[in-house]
C-alpha cells in the first residue's frame, strides 16, 4: 500500500469509527442487544478478513495470550455498552465527546502501568482534556440526561484506555485483524445470551444498522487501521483518528438535529486538540 493509499485508508477508517454513535442511535434496541449484534456481524467480517490475508509470520496465541485476548473480549463489550447507553441517554454529540477522553486515561495508565515518564505536555493534555468535558455539558446533575450520558461515555473512554494497554501488552507476535476477531467473539458469547429475547422484537432495519456497525464499523475499520499502520506512522494515524468525534457530531448535526451549543463546540475544540497535540508531539 501506498502512503496515499494508506492516508485515505487511515481518514476512511476514522469516518467508520466516528458513524458508531449514528448507527447505535439509529437502531432502536437496548444497548446489551446493540453490542451483542455488532460483535454478531463482526465476527463474521473479521473471519473473512482472517482468511483473505492471513499473515504468514502470525502465530497462534498462548494459553496466557488467550486469557489476555478473553479479558480483552470484556473490556471491549462494556465499552461498547457503556458508549451505547451514553448515545440512547445525551446523544451521539455528547458520548462522542466523552469517549474521546479516552487518550487522556491513557496517558495516566501508562505511565503508572508501564513506569513510563510522563511529559509535561501529556499532563497539559489531560487538563485541556478535563476542560473541555466541563464545557461540554450543559450542567452538572445527575437528575440531567446530559451529565448521565456524559459518565457513560467518560466510563467507555477509560475501558478502551484499558482495553489499549491490555492489547499493547497481551498481542505480540498476532496478527492484528486475529486478535480482534478472538475479543470479538468473546463480545458476542457474552451478550448474546443477554440479547437473545430482544432478537424477536428487532426490526428489519435494526438488523441493517446492527450490520453496518459489526461489518463497516467495526471488521472494515480496524482492517483499514491495521493496514495503514504498515506504510504510516503511528503519531500520523493517531492525529487522524483526533477527527473521529468531528465527524460524529456532524452527523449527529445532519441527521438528528443535534445541534452543539457554542460551549459545547468549545469544549469539543479543546478535547481535540489536546489529542492532536499529544500525538504530534508524541515520541
Amino acid at each position: 500500500m501506498k502512503e496515499r493509499n494508506a492516508l485515505l485508508a487511515i481518514h476512511l477508517g476514522a469516518l467508520l469509527f466516528g458513524l458508531s454513535g449514528i448507527f447505535g442511535k439509529l437502531a432502536a434496541t437496548t444497548p446489551d442487544m446493540i453490542a451483542g449484534g455488532r460483535a454478531f456481524f463482526a465476527v463474521l467480517a473479521l473471519g473473512l478478513a482472517t482468511l483473505l490475508w492471513r499473515r504468514t509470520d502470525s502465530s497462534r496465541p498462548s494459553w496466557p495470550q488467550l486469557a489476555r485476548l478473553v479479558l480483552g473480549g470484556l473490556l471491549l463489550g462494556t465499552h461498547w455498552l457503556a458508549f451505547f447507553e451514553a448515545v440512547k441517554i445525551s446523544g451521539v454529540a455528547i458520548a462522542t465527546l466523552g469517549f474521546a477522553s479516552f487518550p487522556a486515561f491513557t496517558v495516566l495508565l501508562e505511565g503508572t502501568l508501564f513506569r513510563e515518564r510522563t511529559r509535561p505536555v501529556e499532563f497539559l493534555m489531560v487538563a485541556l482534556v478535563c476542560l473541555g468535558l466541563i464545557l461540554v455539558t450543559p450542567e452538572f446533575s445527575l437528575g440531567s440526561d446530559a451529565t448521565v450520558g456524559l459518565l457513560w461515555a467518560i466510563l467507555s473512554g477509560l475501558l478502551f484506555a484499558l482495553l489499549s494497554l491490555l492489547n499493547r501488552a497481551s498481542t505480540h507476535g498476532l496478527d492484528p485483524i486475529q486478535a480482534a476477531l478472538y475479543q470479538n467473539v468473546t463480545v458476542l458469547v457474552v451478550f448474546m445470551p443477554l440479547a437473545a429475547p430482544l432478537v424477536p422484537s428487532l426490526r428489519p432495519l435494526d438488523w441493517l444498522w446492527l450490520a453496518m456497525l459489526g461489518i463497516f464499523c467495526t471488521g472494515l475499520a480496524h482492517s483499514l487501521f491495521v493496514a495503514s499502520l504498515r506504510v504510516l506512522k503511528a503519531r500520523t494515524t493517531a492525529v487522524i483518528f483526533a477527527l473521529e468525534p468531528v465527524y460524529g457530531i456532524l452527523f449527529a448535526w445532519w441527521l438528528f438535529s443535534e445541534q452543539p451549543t457554542l460551549r459545547m463546540l468549545a469544549g469539543g475544540l479543546l478535547i481535540i486538540s489536546a489529542i492532536f497535540v499529544s500525538a504530534r508531539m508524541a515520541r
